[in-house]
Formats: structure tokens, C-alpha cells, sequence
């Protein structure tokens, strides 16, 4: 991912309003973050306790920025990130929704998707399980599964934008 400055994020939602941006609470460690360990960048607002963003980057490499709510209730069971698909490591996952984006968000159609509860997706997808057998192809299976989380997280972006 492409390193993000308060600015850029700032700029990139597209299903947030003037005011929810210019309120939105932002990390303050941008600079030490890791961007090239990160298929996407999300976070809590400090402020609010139930917002959260993520920025995505588009096919052309520019962000999109996502308004996250999440939802009042947990899941009774365990559940499985859509994004990352962990089975392994015991992660909170929490239901998030978004507005959708244009004239259907504003009749307040939204979407929604079971997150890991701190956004730790690209750390998920790149720690490695045990080897199942020998011979096994650990760095296959690593770009396998980050080339997935990817796949799902644009899907996400697009199904918000696009409607489809």
C-alpha cells in the first residue's frame, strides 16, 4: 500500500459526509507505520466509539476511503473475518456497516461485513499456519493468501461504489 498522509486520507472517503471528515479522529503515527506490510490501512476513531475507517487502495492505486459503524451486538459464535478468512488465530470479529455510496447511500442503503475487530487482516494473512505435510510450499501458500485478502477487500470497496 501506498503511504498515506493525513491529508490523502482525508480526501479519499466517498461515503462520508464534509463534517464526519473534517471530525474523523486519524492515527498520529502515520510516519512509523509499516505500508508495505499493509493491504489495507484501518483504524477506530478515538472520538467516536462505534466508527471506524478503512483506506483501500483503488486498481489505479489511489485510496478509497471507507466510514465504517459497527454494529451494537457481537456475534453469539465465533465467526471468520470475510476478508482474511483466519481460521487459526482466535481474533474478535465484529460486524461493520457502510454507507453505500452516491444516491443509495443518502436513501441509507449500506453494506456490511464481518472485520477482525483492529483491522489485522495483512498481519493475519502473512503469518504462516504449521506446514501441513513436507514439501509444502509456505511462500506459495503466503502470496496465495494475501493476493485473496486483496481480492475480498476490493470487492468490498466495489460492491460499496458500484452497487453491484
Amino acid at each position: 500500500m501506498l503511504p498515506l498522509t493525513a491529508a490523502s486520507i482525508r480526501s479519499s472517503f466517498v461515503n462520508a459526509s464534509r463534517k464526519e471528515v473534517s471530525v474523523a479522529g486519524l492515527p498520529e503515527d502515520l510516519e512509523a507505520r509499516d505500508w508495505d506490510a499493509l493491504d489495507y490501512f484501518g483504524w477506530h476513531d478515538p472520538k467516536f466509539a462505534k466508527r471506524a475507517y478503512v483506506v483501500l487502495p483503488a486498481p489505479d492505486g489511489t485510496p478509497i476511503g471507507i466510514l465504517l459503524r459497527q454494529a451494537d451486538a457481537s456475534p453469539q459464535r465465533r465467526q471468520i473475518c470475510e476478508w482474511c478468512r483466519d481460521a487459526r488465530l482466535i481474533n474478535e470479529v465484529v460486524f461493520f456497516s457502510a454507507r453505500r455510496v452516491g444516491e443509495s447511500g443518502r436513501r441509507g442503503n449500506t453494506v456490511g461485513t464481518l472485520v477482525c475487530r483492529n483491522f489485522q487482516c495483512s498481519w493475519v494473512v502473512r503469518t504462516d499456519p504449521p506446514v501441513p505435510y513436507d514439501g509444502f510450499d509456505m511462500a506459495a501458500d503466503r502470496e496465495r493468501r494475501i493476493e485473496r485478502l486483496q481480492q475480498r477487500v476490493a470487492g468490498f470497496a466495489d460492491m460499496l461504489v458500484t452497487g453491484r
